[in-house]
């Protein structure tokens, strides 16, 4: 329920906000948002038939994941033109006109720049395999392999790839190994080669920007600068040979010195906003560095410390068990990190690599699920940052259902996790039940699943009578879009009534200071933000029963609650104390000074 009876008191913070600080972002995965030809796979025709509901909804600038040319070993991330766009998806006129209409709404596009790495089909890498001398060699990371006491050829070193195995793959033609930190597919590009750093200025940024992008979602935006001494990671999975090592290629030596290149180069001549990927980087002073506004390197970036909870150790999917106290302190860390700074974050909880915050944060249980996505997204929307909305978010999508076998999973680190596995387990099926409870829990595929249109056929994503590319989630039938828009109720509604709330009161709840209460409490979060004589109280309940929480200022008036009667509960209250039903949700707001 939503109380917007006053009339919002806000002006702007400042004449020269950059416009990107005030803006809601939606990510689109172009494969899984819409088809509009009926081959199974989503299109950019088909995010053009949308934009419309994204204006509704509220969205400044759309994100569109990457949909350039390529092999699609890693759902396009593993680039093989810069230049051109992957045809099922469509053409680089479509792209032009998807532009166009973001920008004749009045709303930005911006893409993903994936510039660590390429395909290995991509022209320059087929260039650098195909002889030492070639020019185009030291545009990747190539080494010659070593041999233990036996005279066995090893890798170079012992890293660990993101997607399982190592990181080096051994080229027979020129007998040395090049370096790929994710797939072998995917060959890490050399950014101490100051003619392949023009070239990807070139290709990927400047050839964007001048068709109308408004900026970059930067992939792994700490990797490129990874030293020269290339060592051994320490052994922290004894069990393996390869071993985690982000320590020698996240935030290497020269990483501030190339991102502030790219924007002498390139990015300061346009008016482009950058939010880079920020990996393995907990340290406050160190993200600071990233995105201070007096040193030109990101606009922002996102910290992951929230979507990892849960993660394991050694191994991503290896769920652990969590408090709420972790996600609180989590918050607040990267709330308060950049006040008294010039600096800039970020807010969200989903993103393409993400299992769902509904099923993973609070209940995605038939009874509370769309109070839990009604509470998120009160939450969310009274943080400080530039809010990015995932695809599918908005309408309350949740994690796939817990019987799906792994032949339903689509994602390559899922899939080589799992193989890899049961090789290493003998296919042990205590381990491997572990596994697919955490594949559930934290899978890349729950974010990927085609989104739910409407209850027809393969949830009205596709006409394609053989269905879409990945199955469609079992519950389109009951959370869709088309069920929502009509629904006053809806988890749509709510969150565009949310959007709009935040939009009115955008100084104290996108600019404002934030103040944890009871931060040792293990059920309920309440913050406030404060922005000169403006506050705003929120109050959430992360449990599936009755807690009470004191409200801790006077003089405030409520104006939003999940539950339909609200208002109405909160009209019977007596004191500061209040009981918050399962999920429930209130947001408070401080009577202004005359």
């Amino acid at each position: 329920m939503l109380n917007a009876t006053e009339a919002p008191a806000t002006t702007p913070l400042s004449s020269v906000t950059p416009w990107w600080k005030d803006a809601v972002v939606y990510q689109i995965y172009p494969a899984s948002f819409k088809d509009s030809n009926g081959d199974g796979l989503g299109d950019i025709p088909g995010i053009l038939s949308k934009i419309d509901y994204l204006k509704d909804l509220g969205i400044d600038i759309v994100w569109i994941s990457p949909m350039f040319d390529s092999p699609q070993v890693d759902m396009g991330y593993d680039i093989s033109n810069y230049e051109k766009v992957y045809a099922p998806y469509g053409t680089v006129k479509d792209m032009e006109d998807l532009i166009e209409a973001c920008h004749s709404r009045g709303m930005k596009l911006i893409l993903d720049l994936v510039i660590n790495h390429t395909s290995d089909q991509h022209a320059w890498f087929q260039e650098s395999r195909s002889s030492k001398d070639n020019p185009k060699r030291d545009w990747y990371i190539w080494k010659p392999p070593r041999y233990d006491a036996e005279g066995r050829r090893l890798p170079p070193t012992n890293w660990r790839s993101y997607f399982s195995g190592g990181t080096w793959e051994f080229d027979e033609h020129t007998g040395e190994y090049y370096l790929h930190l994710f797939a072998k597919e995917q060959p890490d590009l050399n950014w101490e080669n100051e003619e392949a750093r023009k070239a990807i200025y070139n290709s990927a940024m400047r050839f964007w920007l001048d068709k109308g992008v408004d900026g970059f979602r930067v992939d792994t935006v700490n990797m490129y600068s990874k030293g020269v001494e290339f060592l051994d990671a320490p052994i922290v999975d004894p069990k393996a040979y390869e071993q985690p090592a982000w320590v020698y290629y996240a935030n290497g030596p020269r990483m501030h010195e190339f991102l502030r290149e790219m924007n002498q180069k390139v990015l300061n001549n346009y008016d482009a906003v950058t939010v880079g990927e920020l990996p393995h980087t907990p340290d406050v002073e160190k993200v600071l560095q990233y995105v201070g506004s007096g040193d030109k390197q990101l606009s922002m970036v996102f910290q992951f410390d929230i979507v990892d909870i849960g993660q394991g150790a050694t191994t991503k999917y290896n769920f652990q068990p969590w408090g709420l106290t972790l996600l609180k302190g989590i918050v607040a860390k990267w709330q308060k990190f950049i006040e008294g700074t010039d600096g800039w974050t970020t807010v969200f909880c989903e993103n393409h690599d993400q299992g769902r915050s509904v099923s993973r944060y609070a209940s995605d249980a038939p009874e509370y699920r769309v109070l839990s996505a009604k509470m998120l997204a009160i939450m969310m929307t009274a943080l400080t940052g530039t809010l990015f909305i995932y695809q599918g978010q908005e309408i309350g999508m949740i994690n796939v259902p817990k019987d799906w076998p792994i032949e339903e999973y689509k994602d390559i680190e899922s899939v080589n996790f799992y193989k890899a596995t049961v090789a290493s387990t003998n296919n042990d099926k205590a381990t491997m039940d572990y596994v697919m409870k955490s594949l559930q829990i934290l899978g890349r595929d729950n974010a990927r699943v085609p989104i739910q249109w409407d209850s027809s056929p393969f949830a009205g994503f596709t006409d394609n009578k053989d269905g879409a590319w990945m199955r469609v989630h079992d519950l389109y039938p009951e959370i869709n879009a088309a069920n929502q828009i009509e629904d006053p109720e809806s988890t749509l509604n709510f969150w565009k009534k949310m959007i709009r709330f935040r939009k009115d009161f955008r100084d104290v709840l996108v600019h404002g200071t934030f103040e944890m209460f009871d931060p040792e409490n293990e059920r309920t979060f309440v913050f406030a933000k404060k922005q000169g004589d403006q506050t705003a109280v929120v109050c959430l309940n992360f449990t599936s029963e009755v807690q009470k929480v004191e409200l801790p200022l006077a003089g405030l008036s409520f104006r939003v609650g999940n539950y339909r009667d609200s208002q109405a509960v909160e009209e019977s209250a007596v004191g500061n104390t209040r009981e918050l039903r399962p999920w429930e949700g209130r947001l408070y707001m401080k009577a202004l000074a005359n």
